[in-house]
Protein backbone atom coordinates (compact mmCIF):
# COMPACT_ATOMS: atom_id res chain seq x y z
CA UNK A 1 0.00 0.00 0.00
CA UNK A 2 1.62 3.14 -1.21
CA UNK A 3 1.89 5.99 2.04
CA UNK A 4 1.85 9.35 1.78
CA UNK A 5 4.84 11.17 3.58
CA UNK A 6 5.40 14.80 4.08
CA UNK A 7 8.74 15.95 1.88
CA UNK A 8 11.21 17.67 3.30
CA UNK A 9 11.58 21.26 1.88
CA UNK A 10 14.67 22.95 0.79
CA UNK A 11 16.17 23.76 4.45
CA UNK A 12 19.24 25.32 5.71
CA UNK A 13 20.37 22.19 7.87
CA UNK A 14 23.59 20.45 5.68
CA UNK A 15 21.25 17.44 4.80
CA UNK A 16 18.51 19.81 3.78
CA UNK A 17 18.53 19.44 -0.01
CA UNK A 18 20.22 15.86 -0.12
CA UNK A 19 17.11 14.63 2.01
CA UNK A 20 14.85 16.17 0.30
CA UNK A 21 15.18 14.43 -2.81
CA UNK A 22 15.17 11.13 -1.31
CA UNK A 23 12.53 11.39 0.88
CA UNK A 24 10.50 11.65 -2.19
CA UNK A 25 12.08 8.57 -3.67
CA UNK A 26 11.85 6.66 -0.47
CA UNK A 27 7.86 7.34 -0.50
CA UNK A 28 6.76 3.81 -1.74
CA UNK A 29 9.57 2.21 0.24
CA UNK A 30 7.18 0.54 2.64
CA UNK A 31 5.44 -1.27 -0.17
CA UNK A 32 8.29 -2.23 -2.74
CA UNK A 33 8.91 -5.86 -3.90
CA UNK A 34 11.57 -7.69 -2.77
CA UNK A 35 14.70 -8.66 -5.04
CA UNK A 36 17.55 -5.92 -6.39
CA UNK A 37 17.26 -2.16 -5.51
CA UNK A 38 15.87 -0.36 -8.50
CA UNK A 39 14.13 3.00 -9.34
CA UNK A 40 11.56 0.93 -10.56
CA UNK A 41 10.58 0.01 -6.97
CA UNK A 42 11.10 3.39 -5.50
CA UNK A 43 14.78 3.15 -4.59
CA UNK A 44 17.75 5.54 -5.57
CA UNK A 45 20.78 3.31 -6.52
CA UNK A 46 23.31 5.47 -7.68
CA UNK A 47 24.12 9.31 -7.63
CA UNK A 48 22.85 9.52 -11.41
CA UNK A 49 19.78 6.81 -10.83
CA UNK A 50 21.61 4.36 -12.14
CA UNK A 51 24.61 3.26 -14.23
CA UNK A 52 23.70 5.26 -17.35
CA UNK A 53 23.34 8.38 -15.53
CA UNK A 54 19.73 8.82 -16.39
CA UNK A 55 18.98 10.89 -13.51
CA UNK A 56 15.09 9.80 -13.40
CA UNK A 57 12.82 8.16 -11.22
CA UNK A 58 9.75 7.04 -12.42
CA UNK A 59 7.65 7.60 -9.14
CA UNK A 60 4.84 10.07 -9.95
CA UNK A 61 3.30 10.39 -6.14
CA UNK A 62 4.88 13.97 -5.68
CA UNK A 63 3.99 15.97 -8.82
CA UNK A 64 2.83 19.67 -10.14
CA UNK A 65 -0.44 19.55 -9.03
CA UNK A 66 0.63 18.83 -5.05
CA UNK A 67 3.98 20.12 -4.93
CA UNK A 68 3.11 23.65 -3.59
CA UNK A 69 1.49 22.02 -0.67
CA UNK A 70 4.74 19.82 0.55
CA UNK A 71 5.77 20.22 4.19
CA UNK A 72 8.63 19.65 6.31
CA UNK A 73 9.09 16.35 7.49
CA UNK A 74 12.17 16.29 9.63
CA UNK A 75 16.13 17.56 9.20
CA UNK A 76 18.82 16.54 10.15
CA UNK A 77 21.87 18.45 11.15
CA UNK A 78 25.09 17.14 10.08
CA UNK A 79 27.34 20.24 12.33
CA UNK A 80 28.89 17.96 14.25
CA UNK A 81 30.41 15.51 11.64
CA UNK A 82 33.59 17.26 11.40
CA UNK A 83 35.37 19.94 13.16
CA UNK A 84 33.60 22.81 11.81
CA UNK A 85 29.71 23.05 9.92
CA UNK A 86 29.47 21.96 6.49
CA UNK A 87 29.21 24.88 3.56
CA UNK A 88 29.19 23.04 0.59
CA UNK A 89 26.50 20.50 0.13
CA UNK A 90 27.21 18.71 -3.34
CA UNK A 91 25.41 15.06 -2.18
CA UNK A 92 23.02 12.85 -3.19
CA UNK A 93 21.64 10.22 -0.86
CA UNK A 94 21.02 7.12 -1.77
CA UNK A 95 17.72 5.43 -1.37
CA UNK A 96 17.68 1.49 -0.69
CA UNK A 97 14.60 0.23 0.74
CA UNK A 98 13.82 2.82 2.71
CA UNK A 99 17.05 3.61 4.57
CA UNK A 100 19.17 6.58 3.06
CA UNK A 101 23.01 6.55 2.60
CA UNK A 102 24.68 9.65 2.49
CA UNK A 103 28.48 11.10 3.41
CA UNK A 104 28.18 14.33 5.62
CA UNK A 105 30.02 16.70 7.09
CA UNK A 106 33.57 18.38 6.51
CA UNK A 107 34.86 15.06 7.83
CA UNK A 108 33.35 13.25 4.94
CA UNK A 109 31.39 10.59 7.25
CA UNK A 110 29.03 8.37 6.36
CA UNK A 111 25.93 7.99 8.30
CA UNK A 112 22.48 5.97 7.16
CA UNK A 113 19.20 7.33 8.04
CA UNK A 114 15.63 6.19 8.57
CA UNK A 115 14.12 7.31 5.47
CA UNK A 116 10.94 7.97 7.14
CA UNK A 117 11.35 10.09 10.14
CA UNK A 118 15.06 10.87 9.51
CA UNK A 119 16.51 8.65 12.57
CA UNK A 120 20.37 8.24 12.43
CA UNK A 121 20.80 4.23 12.33
CA UNK A 122 24.89 4.25 11.81
CA UNK A 123 27.50 6.66 11.31
CA UNK A 124 30.96 5.88 10.33
CA UNK A 125 33.90 8.27 10.49
CA UNK A 126 37.77 7.43 9.22
CA UNK A 127 40.25 9.76 10.95
CA UNK A 128 43.07 10.74 8.24
CA UNK A 129 44.73 13.60 10.28
CA UNK A 130 47.32 15.31 7.95
CA UNK A 131 46.77 14.00 4.97
CA UNK A 132 43.07 14.79 5.10
CA UNK A 133 43.32 18.65 6.33
CA UNK A 134 45.61 19.24 2.98
CA UNK A 135 43.47 17.42 0.74
CA UNK A 136 42.64 18.80 -2.33
CA UNK A 137 39.04 17.79 -2.47
CA UNK A 138 37.34 18.51 0.95
CA UNK A 139 34.29 18.71 2.76
CA UNK A 140 31.36 15.83 1.96
CA UNK A 141 31.75 14.94 -1.67
CA UNK A 142 29.09 13.87 -3.25
CA UNK A 143 27.87 10.63 -1.48
CA UNK A 144 28.55 6.68 -1.42
CA UNK A 145 27.68 3.57 -3.90
CA UNK A 146 25.87 0.76 -3.24
CA UNK A 147 26.69 -2.75 -3.71
CA UNK A 148 24.75 -6.26 -3.05
CA UNK A 149 24.59 -9.84 -4.03
CA UNK A 150 21.36 -10.06 -3.99
CA UNK A 151 22.22 -12.83 -1.14
CA UNK A 152 22.34 -10.34 1.82
CA UNK A 153 25.77 -8.96 1.25
CA UNK A 154 25.14 -5.53 1.35
CA UNK A 155 28.01 -2.84 1.55
CA UNK A 156 28.79 0.86 1.18
CA UNK A 157 31.34 2.10 -0.96
CA UNK A 158 32.82 5.89 -0.80
CA UNK A 159 36.34 7.60 -1.08
CA UNK A 160 37.52 9.90 2.29
CA UNK A 161 38.81 13.26 1.79
CA UNK A 162 42.46 11.48 1.94
CA UNK A 163 41.61 9.70 -0.94
CA UNK A 164 41.03 6.25 0.08
CA UNK A 165 38.22 3.70 -0.72
CA UNK A 166 36.53 2.25 1.87
CA UNK A 167 33.68 -0.62 2.01
CA UNK A 168 31.31 -0.55 4.97
CA UNK A 169 28.48 -3.24 6.39
CA UNK A 170 25.27 -1.59 4.88
CA UNK A 171 23.58 -2.77 7.72
CA UNK A 172 25.78 -1.11 10.51
CA UNK A 173 28.72 0.46 9.21
CA UNK A 174 30.99 -1.26 10.41
CA UNK A 175 34.42 -1.95 7.97
CA UNK A 176 34.33 -5.03 5.90
CA UNK A 177 37.71 -6.99 6.87
CA UNK A 178 38.35 -8.60 3.54
CA UNK A 179 38.09 -6.16 1.67
CA UNK A 180 41.71 -4.45 1.11
CA UNK A 181 43.69 -4.12 4.21
CA UNK A 182 41.00 -4.12 6.92
CA UNK A 183 38.47 -2.53 4.68
CA UNK A 184 41.13 0.15 3.47
CA UNK A 185 42.48 0.44 -0.11
CA UNK A 186 44.62 3.61 -0.46
CA UNK A 187 44.02 4.72 -3.58
CA UNK A 188 47.37 7.12 -3.25
CA UNK A 189 49.47 3.69 -3.55
CA UNK A 190 50.33 3.47 -7.37
CA UNK A 191 49.52 7.22 -8.13
CA UNK A 192 52.81 8.85 -9.49
CA UNK A 193 54.67 12.06 -11.04
CA UNK A 194 57.18 12.57 -13.80
CA UNK A 195 58.12 9.86 -15.24
CA UNK A 196 56.58 7.33 -12.66
CA UNK A 197 57.82 8.58 -9.40
CA UNK A 198 55.31 7.28 -6.32
CA UNK A 199 53.88 10.15 -4.87
CA UNK A 200 54.24 10.82 -1.58
CA UNK A 201 51.42 9.03 0.95
CA UNK A 202 50.53 11.72 3.27
CA UNK A 203 51.17 15.59 1.25
CA UNK A 204 51.08 13.78 -2.32
CA UNK A 205 48.41 15.90 -4.28
CA UNK A 206 44.89 13.19 -5.27
CA UNK A 207 41.78 13.13 -4.09
CA UNK A 208 38.31 13.02 -5.42
CA UNK A 209 34.68 14.52 -4.43
CA UNK A 210 32.73 11.80 -6.53
CA UNK A 211 30.95 8.43 -5.54
CA UNK A 212 33.15 5.63 -7.23
CA UNK A 213 31.12 3.97 -10.48
CA UNK A 214 29.91 0.14 -9.68
CA UNK A 215 28.50 -2.56 -12.54
CA UNK A 216 28.47 -5.79 -11.70
CA UNK A 217 31.26 -6.53 -9.34
CA UNK A 218 33.44 -4.00 -10.25
CA UNK A 219 34.19 -0.87 -8.78
CA UNK A 220 35.52 2.50 -10.53
CA UNK A 221 37.75 4.73 -9.29
CA UNK A 222 38.52 8.28 -10.68
CA UNK A 223 40.56 11.02 -9.83
CA UNK A 224 41.19 14.83 -8.80
CA UNK A 225 43.36 17.65 -8.26
CA UNK A 226 42.93 20.67 -6.52
CA UNK A 227 40.09 23.32 -7.91
CA UNK A 228 41.91 26.69 -9.42
CA UNK A 229 43.52 27.66 -12.95
CA UNK A 230 46.86 27.44 -11.86
CA UNK A 231 49.15 24.62 -10.08
CA UNK A 232 52.28 24.80 -8.14
CA UNK A 233 54.31 23.26 -10.82
CA UNK A 234 52.68 21.85 -14.09
CA UNK A 235 54.86 18.07 -13.18
CA UNK A 236 51.87 17.43 -11.16
CA UNK A 237 50.41 14.03 -10.17
CA UNK A 238 49.13 12.03 -13.11
CA UNK A 239 45.35 11.49 -13.56
CA UNK A 240 44.30 7.74 -13.37
CA UNK A 241 41.26 5.75 -13.89
CA UNK A 242 41.73 2.53 -11.77
CA UNK A 243 38.63 -1.01 -11.60
CA UNK A 244 39.13 -2.97 -8.54
CA UNK A 245 37.27 -5.96 -7.17
CA UNK A 246 34.24 -5.24 -5.45
CA UNK A 247 34.12 -8.03 -2.69
CA UNK A 248 38.02 -8.53 -2.24
CA UNK A 249 39.53 -4.53 -3.07
CA UNK A 250 42.18 -6.38 -5.46
CA UNK A 251 43.29 -4.33 -8.28
CA UNK A 252 41.50 -5.31 -11.84
CA UNK A 253 43.02 -2.66 -14.39
CA UNK A 254 44.18 0.96 -14.66
CA UNK A 255 43.74 3.54 -17.16
CA UNK A 256 46.49 6.17 -17.64
CA UNK A 257 44.76 9.69 -18.68
CA UNK A 258 48.48 10.73 -19.88
CA UNK A 259 49.92 7.79 -21.97
CA UNK A 260 52.96 5.82 -21.10
CA UNK A 261 55.26 5.31 -23.67
CA UNK A 262 53.90 2.57 -25.78
CA UNK A 263 50.28 3.42 -24.90
CA UNK A 264 48.12 4.96 -27.69
CA UNK A 265 47.90 8.95 -27.83
CA UNK A 266 51.66 9.15 -25.89
CA UNK A 267 52.74 10.54 -29.07
CA UNK A 268 50.31 13.19 -28.91
CA UNK A 269 52.91 14.50 -26.29
CA UNK A 270 55.17 15.98 -28.09
CA UNK A 271 59.13 16.24 -26.83
CA UNK A 272 58.48 13.65 -23.93
CA UNK A 273 56.22 16.38 -22.11
CA UNK A 274 54.49 13.75 -21.01
CA UNK A 275 56.63 12.90 -18.48
CA UNK A 276 56.30 16.66 -16.58
CA UNK A 277 53.17 17.05 -17.20
CA UNK A 278 50.30 16.55 -15.08
CA UNK A 279 46.70 16.34 -13.76
CA UNK A 280 44.08 14.83 -16.45
CA UNK A 281 41.90 13.91 -13.92
CA UNK A 282 38.16 12.25 -13.92
CA UNK A 283 36.85 14.04 -11.47
CA UNK A 284 33.28 13.59 -12.44
CA UNK A 285 30.70 11.22 -12.51
CA UNK A 286 31.33 7.58 -14.64
CA UNK A 287 28.84 5.81 -16.60
CA UNK A 288 28.38 2.45 -17.82
CA UNK A 289 26.86 0.61 -20.16
CA UNK A 290 26.56 -2.86 -18.68
CA UNK A 291 24.72 -4.63 -21.82
CA UNK A 292 28.03 -4.05 -23.96
CA UNK A 293 30.26 -4.05 -21.34
CA UNK A 294 31.98 0.20 -21.99
CA UNK A 295 32.81 2.61 -19.45
CA UNK A 296 32.55 6.22 -20.30
CA UNK A 297 35.92 8.10 -18.86
CA UNK A 298 34.72 12.32 -19.35
CA UNK A 299 38.69 13.48 -18.20
CA UNK A 300 39.77 16.98 -17.54
CA UNK A 301 42.27 19.13 -18.56
CA UNK A 302 46.15 19.04 -18.06
CA UNK A 303 47.95 20.92 -16.42
CA UNK A 304 47.66 24.35 -16.19
CA UNK A 305 44.30 24.67 -17.82
CA UNK A 306 45.20 28.21 -19.84
CA UNK A 307 48.19 27.34 -20.61
CA UNK A 308 50.30 24.52 -22.98
CA UNK A 309 53.54 25.45 -24.24
CA UNK A 310 55.16 23.23 -21.57
CA UNK A 311 53.66 20.15 -23.93
CA UNK A 312 53.20 20.86 -27.37
CA UNK A 313 50.99 18.47 -29.14
CA UNK A 314 47.17 17.38 -28.79
CA UNK A 315 47.36 16.15 -24.96
CA UNK A 316 45.37 12.86 -24.98
CA UNK A 317 43.75 12.51 -23.16
CA UNK A 318 42.99 16.03 -21.67
CA UNK A 319 39.13 17.53 -22.46
CA UNK A 320 38.22 13.75 -24.11
CA UNK A 321 35.74 11.58 -23.41
CA UNK A 322 37.06 7.85 -23.46
CA UNK A 323 35.51 4.82 -23.74
CA UNK A 324 37.28 1.63 -22.29
CA UNK A 325 36.14 -1.78 -21.76
CA UNK A 326 34.51 -2.69 -18.73
CA UNK A 327 37.03 -6.18 -18.13
CA UNK A 328 40.54 -5.07 -19.10
CA UNK A 329 40.39 -1.09 -19.23
CA UNK A 330 41.67 -1.14 -22.38
CA UNK A 331 40.53 2.00 -24.85
CA UNK A 332 38.06 1.41 -27.04
CA UNK A 333 37.72 4.58 -28.95
CA UNK A 334 37.66 8.09 -27.80
CA UNK A 335 36.88 11.69 -29.03
CA UNK A 336 38.48 14.96 -27.84
CA UNK A 337 36.44 18.01 -27.35
CA UNK A 338 39.38 20.63 -27.84
CA UNK A 339 43.14 19.61 -28.95
CA UNK A 340 45.61 20.84 -27.29
CA UNK A 341 43.52 22.21 -24.16
CA UNK A 342 44.24 25.33 -23.16
CA UNK A 343 40.29 26.54 -22.64
CA UNK A 344 39.73 24.66 -19.15
CA UNK A 345 36.97 22.66 -21.11
CA UNK A 346 36.79 20.27 -18.59
CA UNK A 347 34.08 17.48 -19.14
CA UNK A 348 31.63 18.31 -15.99
CA UNK A 349 29.18 15.75 -16.13
CA UNK A 350 29.18 12.17 -16.57
CA UNK A 351 27.58 11.31 -20.04
CA UNK A 352 23.78 10.17 -20.65
CA UNK A 353 23.87 6.61 -22.00
CA UNK A 354 20.15 6.41 -23.91
CA UNK A 355 19.33 4.49 -27.23
CA UNK A 356 17.97 7.07 -29.72
CA UNK A 357 16.15 7.28 -32.88
CA UNK A 358 18.16 8.81 -36.17
CA UNK A 359 16.47 8.59 -39.61
CA UNK A 360 14.64 5.66 -38.18
CA UNK A 361 17.96 3.75 -36.79
CA UNK A 362 17.92 2.89 -33.61
CA UNK A 363 21.52 3.96 -32.26
CA UNK A 364 23.66 3.88 -28.68
CA UNK A 365 24.54 7.35 -27.83
CA UNK A 366 26.39 8.98 -25.05
CA UNK A 367 25.99 12.63 -25.61
CA UNK A 368 28.62 14.64 -23.32
CA UNK A 369 28.64 18.26 -21.64
CA UNK A 370 31.06 20.90 -21.14
CA UNK A 371 29.71 23.00 -17.84
CA UNK A 372 26.54 20.98 -18.30
CA UNK A 373 25.85 22.22 -21.74
CA UNK A 374 25.28 19.66 -24.56
CA UNK A 375 27.45 21.40 -27.17
CA UNK A 376 31.00 21.77 -27.78
CA UNK A 377 32.07 24.63 -29.70
CA UNK A 378 34.54 27.07 -27.35
CA UNK A 379 32.83 30.10 -28.51
CA UNK A 380 32.56 32.74 -26.18
CA UNK A 381 28.52 33.03 -26.48
CA UNK A 382 28.29 28.80 -25.09
CA UNK A 383 31.20 29.38 -21.99
CA UNK A 384 30.21 28.40 -19.13
CA UNK A 385 28.29 30.93 -16.70
CA UNK A 386 30.93 30.55 -13.81
CA UNK A 387 33.87 30.44 -16.31
CA UNK A 388 32.55 33.65 -17.83
CA UNK A 389 32.34 35.40 -14.13
CA UNK A 390 35.98 34.48 -13.23
CA UNK A 391 37.12 35.87 -16.74
CA UNK A 392 35.07 39.17 -16.21
CA UNK A 393 36.68 39.09 -12.48
CA UNK A 394 40.23 38.94 -14.51
CA UNK A 395 39.39 41.33 -16.55
CA UNK A 396 38.12 43.81 -14.12
CA UNK A 397 41.44 43.33 -12.09
CA UNK A 398 43.69 43.62 -14.91
CA UNK A 399 41.60 47.70 -15.87
CA UNK A 400 42.45 48.51 -12.26
CA UNK A 401 46.41 48.09 -12.74
CA UNK A 402 46.00 49.29 -15.85
CA UNK A 403 44.33 52.32 -14.31
CA UNK A 404 46.68 52.48 -11.27
CA UNK A 405 49.88 52.51 -12.93
CA UNK A 406 51.68 56.36 -13.47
Amino acid sequence: MSRTVKLLAPAAAALGLGATLVTLLAVRASSQAAGMPSTRNGDWTHYTADMRGSKYSPLDQVNGTNFNKLEVAWRFKTDNLGTRPEYKLEGTPLAIRGTLYVTAGTRRSVVALDGKTGELIWSHSYREGNRAAIAPRQLSGRGVSYWTDGKGDERILYVTTGYRLIALNAKNGSMIQSFGEGGVVDLKKGAVFGKGQQIDLETGEIGLHSTPTIVKDVVIVGSSFKEGMTVKTHNNTKGLVRAFDVKSGKLLWTFNTIPRPGEFGNDTWENESWAVNGNTGVWTQITVDEEAGLVYLPVESPTSDFYGGHRPGNNLFGETLVCVDLKTGQRKWHFQIAHHPIWDYDLSSAPLLADINVNGKAIKAAPVSRCGRLKSDPSRSRMCPARRRRRRSRSRRSRRRTRARP
